[in-house]
């Protein structure tokens, strides 16, 4: 595997534009590595999520289907 060693500033534009030059495996690499790393969420987005789940299995009659949602969302 090739190793880079970069101090450069980029913006995320430039950063984007970098990404988009690699190969699809490269992509795939660099998404598991930036995915892979451990994320703390919130306690009150925890709590917030629950709730919301336990909503929906109260009264799932309140639940939109999503293609027919996401087609009132589209223009």
């Amino acid at each position: 595997m090739k190793s880079l060693h970069l101090n450069i500033n980029l913006s995320l534009q430039q950063l984007i534009d970098v990404v988009k030059q690699l190969s699809p495996d490269e992509k795939l690499k660099l998404n598991e590595a930036i995915w892979s790393e451990n994320m703390d969420i919130p306690q009150e987005h925890q709590k917030l999520v629950l709730d919301r789940v336990q909503k929906s299995k109260q009264n799932p009659d309140s639940m939109l289907d999503w293609d027919k949602a996401s087609k009132k969302l589209k223009p």
